[in-house]
């Protein structure tokens, strides 16, 4: 435990399960308290009882922040249990089937950006007004923005836009936080072994037709990333940061 981290309060979107579960669990054993959100709280209360002691320290709080009452319910809580946040993950995100692009539906397309890119806006936003008010000002707000943020997999038009799009939001929060000590940054994460990727080493959909499988790696890395970009002080940023298994295919794609 970082004398640093004691009192911090860092809220996680995502939280019960993969990237999130990991993060909120490599930030407790730093010290910091925890707002667990998810839409699922059975998932976020296996997130505690994981913590053991230091779920103390947390909060799970079941809101879908790809709706604009989601998100006032989570930080509602937020400043009524606390008073601050100094912390935001934005990591709570998914994709549409992997279906050609000509048939994915608008619905299916929808979905995606409300809850990548339109959710992440909203909680940003709401941490936004938390962070500028607050004595002493600022905090760090960090967006999962995948590798595909940077180059596409095959059939995942919606997925890869918002990643994209986050991409332009981080800057944003790092250039509009500046005046109220708000340091803006993004992780991009290739193939950490979670439920998500589990399938990876069955082989997974190339640009060439093919299906080929990719390497993974210990998801505890992702955590260790995020607990490091956390524990900056605010006047040090990591604006971007890609966590990667050393041997996929990224270059070469796209």
């Amino acid at each position: 435990m970082t004398d640093s981290a004691t009192g911090r309060i860092a809220v996680i979107t995502g939280a019960g399960s993969g990237v999130g579960r990991a993060s909120a669990l490599g930030l407790l054993r730093h010290g910091w308290t925890v707002v667990l959100n998810g839409r699922r709280m059975e998932r976020l209360e296996e997130t505690q009882s994981m913590a053991g002691d230091d779920a103390a320290r947390t909060l799970a709080v079941a809101a879908d922040v790809s709706t604009a009452d989601g998100v006032a319910s989570l930080f509602a809580q937020v400043r009524e249990t606390y008073g601050r946040l100094d912390m935001l993950f934005n990591n709570a995100g998914g994709g549409a089937p992997p279906v050609l692009l000509e048939d994915l539906t608008l619905e299916q397309w929808q979905r995606v950006v409300d809850l990548n890119l339109t959710g992440a806006f909203l909680c940003t936003q709401e941490a936004f007004r938390i962070m500028k008010d607050q004595d002493p000002r600022g905090g760090r707000i960090i967006n999962n923005g995948s590798i595909s943020a940077d180059r596409p997999r095959p059939n995942s038009s919606p997925y890869t836009a918002t990643k994209h799009a986050l991409t332009g939001l981080t800057k944003s929060i790092a250039l509009d936080g500046r005046k109220y000590d708000i340091a803006g940054g993004q992780i991009d994460i290739g193939n950490a072994l979670t439920e998500m990727t589990g399938g990876m080493g069955r082989g997974v959909p190339q640009p060439s037709g093919e299906r080929m499988a990719e390497p993974t790696f210990d998801v505890e890395h992702v955590a260790d990333a995020i607990v490091y970009m956390a524990n900056l002080p605010l006047d040090a940023n990591v604006p971007f940061i890609t966590v990667m298994a050393t041997k996929m295919p990224l270059y070469g794609r796209g």
